[in-house]
């Protein structure tokens, strides 16, 4: 912390406004507030005024001796019983963001490369509400989302929405879920724009176990060996832009005759 940076929190601890403690000090407020900024620099005086009021050194405001006052701000873990919070925030930063932060309260976020808190925004975050490039918790988004509710590239969860969906109600470019619906689908429901695989299956291209709807070809297990040969044909002729989800529902049809 900087000289200004400590006479500023000394200041709201005693909760005075930068117009008392000019008043205190004799100094107008503009002072006050110049050297908050660290635009200007107190006097001897001044320095020695404060000292007395806020019941700190002059050393720890000049940065003299850091152990004359010991900094919560600092503290590697904090804990408020009375508002139920707790926090810790590790020393090691990756940029701006500390390495690890941890910070759980009602009304507290937690942002750091690896984020824990109820509500948590980090590389790596952990949370009932998580934003990150990997995301846990109850309601998640993320490049990879693991939630009840969950968005991102891929996603994992209850409900599940993403690139590529996996959950009891998954929604995706390639969605696998108890009802699946996307432009490739897997699931005991699948509803597919292209290909739908399940037990009950709706697509241009549909295999299913008790019921396929296709527009373009449908196939139920029985008829799979006789109609193979069209369907590969069929999938073959989705465009090559989707050719990994094309290839992808390829041994998905083969899992799943073999275990139907």
């Amino acid at each position: 912390m900087t000289t200004g940076e400590k006479i500023a929190k000394c200041r709201k601890e005693k909760y005075l406004t930068q117009t008392q403690l000019a008043e205190e000090l004799g100094v107008t407020r503009q002072a006050v507030s110049r050297w908050e900024s660290d635009l200007a620099f107190p006097e001897t005086d001044n320095l020695l005024k404060m000292s007395k009021l806020f019941g700190v050194s002059m050393d720890w405001i000049l940065k003299y001796d850091e152990s004359a006052h010991t900094e919560p701000e600092n503290r590697i873990i904090k804990f408020d019983l009375k508002n139920f919070c707790l926090e810790y925030k590790s020393k090691t930063h990756l940029g701006k963001l500390p390495l690890v932060h941890v910070n759980i309260g009602i009304g507290k976020t937690a942002k750091g490369v690896f984020a824990f808190g109820l509500t948590s925004i980090g590389i790596v975050s952990f949370g009932l509400m998580s934003l990150g490039i990997i995301s846990f918790g109850l309601l998640c988004l993320g490049l990879i989302s693991f939630a009840s509710i969950s968005g991102g590239v891929f996603a994992f969860g209850g409900v599940a929405l993403g690139c590529m969906a996996f959950g009891g109600l998954a929604i995706g470019i390639y969605s696998v879920g108890g009802c699946a619906i996307g432009l490739f689908a897997v699931g005991g429901y699948a509803n597919a724009y292209y290909v739908a695989i399940g037990d009950v299956a709706v697509g241009q291209i549909a295999v299913g176990k008790s019921s396929a709807s296709g527009t373009v070809i449908e196939i139920l297990l029985p008829q799979y060996e006789e109609m193979k040969p069209e369907l590969y044909q069929r999938l073959d002729e989705i465009p090559k832009f989707w050719s990994l989800f094309t290839n992808l529902s390829k041994k998905y049809i083969e899992f799943f005759v073999l275990n139907s």
